[in-house]
């Protein structure tokens, strides 16, 4: 599934625990803005170019599927996309101290461990399967995940997920298409989200 699919699987319910840890987080403007991945640096599509949009303030639209809800309106985002049905996102948010980088990044976690079962309750129509991929060795560390998704109609679509953190910094990659676990590119993304991470600051 990629950012235009999510439209269809973006949560609605409000996470309450969400304010608390994102109280403390501060505009990038204020801190100094993060660089973002060039679209070279994406895992490489077989026949088509990535093109990125402009660094945006907010949220990204759509909201990425299952961590939607936990991106606050300071959040700082870019969209990529290929020729194809192919298409990637990068959000960033600058928390004002290193703990409170630490609760949110553990909050998309968090929302990215019961991405599959959310997706399944909120969508009764699609059945879901995900994946950890392990941590990842860069800055204060990175995690990976991927989740597939199936509907009755036919479309099935796989996401690659990575939350990390550098300091008070934490970003969020996520990449998607059409297909499965199979057409998962976990080494290309893992490369990309040790990219991501080691351009924050």
């Amino acid at each position: 599934m990629n950012v235009r699919i999510n439209r269809g699987l973006c949560s609605v319910a409000a996470a309450a625990a969400v304010s608390g840890v994102l109280a403390g987080a501060v505009p990038a403007s204020a801190a100094g803005t993060p660089r973002f991945l060039a679209p070279a640096e994406l895992p490489p599509h077989s026949s088509s170019a990535w093109t990125a949009g402009p660094v945006t303030s907010g949220q990204p639209d759509p909201l990425p599927m299952c961590v939607g809800e936990a991106l606050p309106s300071i959040s700082v985002h870019r969209v990529y996309r290929t020729d194809y049905d192919t298409g990637a996102l990068q959000v960033t948010v600058v928390e004002r101290s290193e703990q409170r980088a630490k609760d949110f990044a553990a909050l998309l976690r968090k929302d990215l461990d019961g991405c599959a079962n959310k997706v399944m309750r909120e969508n009764p129509d699609v059945t879901a399967e995900q994946k950890y991929y392990g941590k990842l060795n860069v800055e204060e560390g990175a995690h990976v995940y991927g989740v597939h998704t199936e509907s009755t109609g036919g479309s099935s679509d796989i996401n690659m997920f990575s939350v990390g953190r550098d300091g008070t910094t934490v970003t969020l990659v996520q990449w998607g298409q059409m297909g499965d676990f199979a057409n998962a590119q976990v080494a290309d993304f893992k490369a990309t989200t040790v990219k991501a991470v080691n351009k924050l600051y």
